[in-house]
C-alpha cells in the first residue's frame, strides 16, 4: 500500500511539475457507450470504492495486529488510502492520454501495462520509471500472496487442518495453485467483466456480517450499515439493469429493486441481530467455573 501511495503522489507531482495536460474532463462521463454513472462507477472502481477481495484478507491481517484497536488503521486507513490512489490513477489516465480515444489506443498497443510504461516514463523519467513500475509490479503480487495464504488459512479453519507443519500447509495450498493455473489461462478480460461485480458483492456480505455483529453487541453499527445498504442498492441495481451480466431491465425498476434489497437486508439483519439477545446463556455449574 505504501508503494503504491507513494508511486501514485509521484505520478501526480510530476503530471503538475512536468507536463501540461488538461484535468478538466475527468469531471465528465466520457464512456464511449453512453453508459451512466449509476451504479456502474461503484462496480467498475473496484478496489477504490469498496473492496471486497480486501475483506476476504481479515483472516490472515487479524494474526498480524498486536492490538485490537490496530484494526481501525490497517483495514480503515488501507481502504482510504488505496481510494486515493485509485482517483490520483483515474485522473492521470484520463488527463494525460487527453481522451478516451487516445487512452483506448494505448491500451490496444500493448494492454494496461503499456499505459503504465508510458505515463511512468514519461512523467519521471527514466529511474523515477523504473521504480514506479516496479511499485504497480509489486501490489498484484503481493496481493496475489495475501490472496492464497488467507484462502488456505480459511480452507484450513472450515476443515480443522492445523498450519504447524509443512505437510499441512502444501496439502492445502497445491490445489489453491492449480486453480489460480487454470485461471491464468481464461481470457483475462472476461475475469474482469465479473470480478468488479463479485469483488463489490463480497464487501456486501462483510459489511452486513460486520453490522450484525455490532447489533448484537449493542455498538454504534451505523459506521458498517450506511456502506452496507449503499454498496446492496449498486450491486443489485447492477446485475438487474446490466445487459451483458444481468437482466437488463430498465434503470428505474432496477434502481427500485435495489433500493428495496438493500431495506429488506437491514430488516432480516436487524431482526436475527437482535433475536440472538432472547437467546439464553447456559449457566455454569461450580466445577465449571473452577476450570
Amino acid at each position: 500500500m505504501s508503494v503504491g501511495l507513494i508511486t501514485a503522489i509521484g505520478f501526480s507531482s510530476g503530471h503538475q511539475l512536468l507536463g501540461n495536460y488538461e484535468m478538466s474532463q475527468m469531471f465528465t462521463n466520457m464512456n464511449p457507450n453512453d453508459l451512466p454513472l449509476w451504479p456502474a462507477l461503484f462496480i467498475t472502481i473496484a478496489c477504490g470504492a469498496v473492496s471486497g477481495f480486501h475483506a476476504t484478507q481479515s483472516p490472515l491481517m487479524a494474526r498480524c495486529l498486536e492490538n485490537e484497536k490496530h484494526g481501525r488503521f490497517v483495514f480503515y486507513g488501507a481502504m482510504i488510502g488505496e481510494g486515493i490512489i485509485a482517483l490520483i490513477w483515474c485522473a492521470l489516465a484520463l488527463s494525460f492520454f487527453g481522451t478516451v480515444d487516445n487512452l483506448s489506443d494505448a491500451v490496444g498497443q500493448g494492454g494496461p501495462g503499456n499505459v503504465v510504461y508510458t505515463a511512468s516514463f514519461e512523467l519521471l523519467g527514466v529511474f523515477g520509471g523504473i521504480i514506479a513500475f516496479l511499485g504497480v509490479v509489486i501490489l498484484p503480487i503481493t496481493s496475489g500472496d495475501t490472496a492464497f495464504r488467507s484462502s488456505r488459512l480459511i480452507l484450513a479453519e472450515y476443515f480443522n487442518i492445523e498450519q504447524k507443519t509443512l505437510k499441512n500447509r502444501l496439502l492445502m495450498a497445491l490445489p489453491l495453485f492449480i486453480c489460480g493455473g487454470i485461471l491464468t489461462q481464461v481470457d483475462f478480460g472476461i475475469i474482469w467483466r465479473y470480478f468488479g461485480f463479485a469483488n463489490q458483492t463480497t464487501a456486501v456480505m462483510m459489511l452486513w456480517t460486520a453490522s450484525a455483529y455490532l447489533i448484537y453487541k449493542q455498538k454504534f453499527h451505523w459506521i458498517t450499515t450506511v456502506p452496507a445498504l449503499f454498496m446492496t442498492s449498486v450491486c443489485v441495481t447492477f446485475i438487474f439493469n446490466n445487459n451483458q451480466l444481468g437482466f437488463g431491465l430498465d434503470m428505474t425498476i432496477s434502481t427500485t429493486i435495489g433500493v428495496l434489497s438493500a431495506i429488506i437486508a437491514l430488516m432480516l439483519v436487524w431482526k436475527k441481530a437482535k433475536s440472538l439477545h432472547q437467546i439464553p446463556t447456559p449457566e455454569l455449574n461450580s466445577e465449571e467455573q473452577s476450570i
